[in-house]
């Protein structure tokens, strides 16, 4: 990990966490939930404008464009957008992902040139990254092929859906070369010669977060955009993958944030029928409040000790947080009854909203595949536990 500053404890009131966010959440994203969640409105003048505001570079270092606030800070802003909108966190997500690698790539010149336009929302982006996590994970073969060539790599092959891109957004992709182990990470343009983006299907939800087929016919990755090398990849891998996963905490504490408050806001007209159901806000308020001082806990940790001595920890959270996700949104949903069924009620969306964060890669089965591969030895990642407070 990049030998920053840790941040120093932070609050967790939006007025704190980066000044002028709250005022922008409630003029230009409260009024384009129902249309980003029905239309497909993707909201990128909202991510620019948290940009603007200084919200992108929490994870890049000053020297680079960023603020370098830390994991725990960018932790936060992703859940104060989600308790809004989880599409919208997500692409947070996304743009903290982008960022994250190119961050600790050893690619200087590329780091130099990318990550003040990252940091500061003037270029936007997502990571493809979900096959190259499932293929490492021994879940699904690797999609992309490269073959080294003078001045860089040719890839082939098909991503079926990456999102938070566009002919105009960069992500980061993963390939293999043949016979020899490890990925080749490179920072795309959505305009490359030889990549096309198809947008070939339509979501139940998240639906306003850019998702797109993308089919590599001869794509050139110059050296001079390659984020790690094949021979690089373990290092990397073990550099990044906590803070990447982590990261996706936002979502789900923003998301049982909100379920939380419709549930209070209905039990105060039908509280004395729904005191019967089985899970009440109060409990889950408490599961919330231990979830989200497990997360900050643990982004302080990687931030001090490094990615590598944490990954399992972090994969038993995000399995603990997609989990309560699931519960939270099923329980506002029974909390509200009748009026969750409503195409423009929020208590309908969070329930999707919710299979989205146990699905979106790592997913809730992909997870626990990973920790069970921990407990057998079989994980690339798996260690003797080392003793950290």
């Amino acid at each position: 990990m990049p030998a920053t500053a840790l941040a120093p404890a932070l609050p967790d009131t939006p007025a704190e966490i980066l000044p002028g966010l709250a005022e922008l959440i409630a003029a230009e994203l409260a009024p384009q939930v129902v249309d980003i969640d029905l239309k497909g409105l993707y909201p990128g003048a909202f991510l620019k404008k948290v940009g603007t505001l200084g919200g992108l570079g929490s994870l890049t270092p000053v020297a680079h464009g960023g603020t370098a606030n830390g994991l725990k800070h960018a932790i936060q802003l992703i859940k104060e957008v989600s308790k809004e909108c989880v599409s919208t966190g997500f692409l947070l997500w996304a743009e903290y992902a982008l960022q994250w690698y190119v961050v600790n790539s050893s690619n200087q010149a590329l780091a130099a040139e990318m990550l003040p336009l990252m940091a500061r929302g003037e270029v936007l982006g997502g990571t493809a990254q979900s096959n190259s996590m499932k293929s490492c994970a021994g879940i699904e073969e690797a999609r992309l092929k490269a073959k080294r060539v003078e001045g860089g790599y040719v890839i082939n092959g098909v991503l079926p859906w990456v999102s938070n891109i566009g002919v105009d957004h960069y992500f980061h992709m993963g390939a293999t070369l043949p016979d020899m182990p490890g990925l080749v990470i490179g920072l795309m343009h959505g305009s490359t010669p030889g990549l096309t983006l198809l947008q070939n299907a339509h979501f139940i939800g998240m639906e306003g977060t850019n998702t797109f087929a993308c089919q590599f016919r001869d794509v050139f990755l110059a050296d001079a955009k390659v984020v790690c090398h094949a021979d690089e990849f373990n290092a990397f891998r073990d550099r990044t993958k906590s803070a990447f996963i982590l990261l996706q905490m936002g979502m789900g504490l923003g998301l049982i944030d909100a379920c939380v408050a419709m549930m209070k806001r209905a039990d105060k007209q039908f509280g004395h029928v729904n005191r019967f159901l089985d899970v009440q806000a109060d409990a889950l308020e408490a599961e919330l409040d231990a979830a989200r001082a497990a997360t900050y806990a643990l982004a302080e940790k990687i931030e001090r000790d490094g990615s590598a001595p944490h990954v399992k920890a972090t994969l038993q959270l995000r399995l603990a947080g997609g989990e309560l996700s699931l519960k939270a949104a099923h329980a506002a949903m029974l909390h509200l009854g009748a009026k969750g069924y409503l195409s423009n009620n929020a208590a309908q969306r969070r329930l999707r909203e919710a299979y989205f964060i146990a699905i979106v890669t790592p997913a809730i089965k992909h997870l626990r595949k990973e920790l069970h591969d921990f407990d057998t030895a079989t994980c690339a990642l798996a260690q003797p536990e080392l003793e950290v407070a």
